[in-house]
């Protein structure tokens, strides 16, 4: 039998036992229903999801043992600010997050932008993912993670990461990491090779907007 297809796609999370906003009770498979559902354009009366996986990550739970829920839908969608509300949602996917961001691709049919999404591309590749996300290209590849992600591009590559990002590119590479200065974005770009800047190794941002090595972790 084929699988069914939905109007709409939806990522997001609940807590170890199921549990979302409000206290909710999400299945883990068949169909979820709002029990309050209002048409409005405002956060609530609703069942809540980041459509196709692409939108604001922070409203999503970054806990160890959060469950990451694919869902889809025939309803209407609202949408707000970074996600969309639906009067219900049917549970596909529930798992971990690199299990729910492979499927969402899947299922909608895209390959960057989703947050959290652990994104490889080979050789003169691009690879590209979202908030907290991980992008990873070879040699003389492109890749490009979200505010918070991790990029890491081959040798000649270019790794950009977003606000809070990491950034690491091979040999004669370029590495970008993005700063939030005032109320606008500016960037710091630096060469591999240049100013002390080594290949292969995890740079961030320092206080001062400079790229330091990323401090080991114990």
């Amino acid at each position: 039998m084929a699988t069914k297809k939905y109007k709409y796609y939806g990522l997001r999370t609940c807590d170890k036992d199921m549990k979302s906003y409000n206290n909710f009770i999400w299945p883990k498979k068949g169909r979820a229903t709002a029990p309050d559902w209002k048409q409005t354009q405002e956060c609530g009366n609703g069942l809540h999801a980041i459509l196709n996986g692409i939108g604001d990550g922070s409203l999503l739970s970054w806990d160890k043992d959060a469950n990451w829920l694919v869902v889809g839908t025939d309803s209407d969608i609202i949408e707000l600010d970074g996600k969309v509300k639906s009067e219900w949602w049917d549970v596909l996917f529930v798992g971990d997050r690199k299990d729910a961001t492979d499927k969402i691709m899947k299922l909608a049919g895209i390959t960057s932008g989703v947050v959290g999404a652990i994104v490889c591309a080979g050789d003169r590749g691009t690879a590209t993912a979202g908030y907290m996300g991980t992008a990873t290209a070879g040699y003389r590849g492109t890749a490009t993670a979200g505010d918070r992600g991790t990029a890491t591009a081959g040798d000649r590559g270019t790794a950009t990461a977003g606000y809070m990002g990491t950034a690491t590119a091979g040999y004669m590479g370029i590495i970008i990491i993005k700063w939030l200065d005032s109320d606008r974005y500016r960037i710091t770009v630096g060469y591999i090779g240049e100013n002390g800047l080594l290949p292969n190794r995890r740079y961030v941002l320092n206080d001062t907007h400079e790229l330091v090595l990323q401090a080991a972790t114990k």
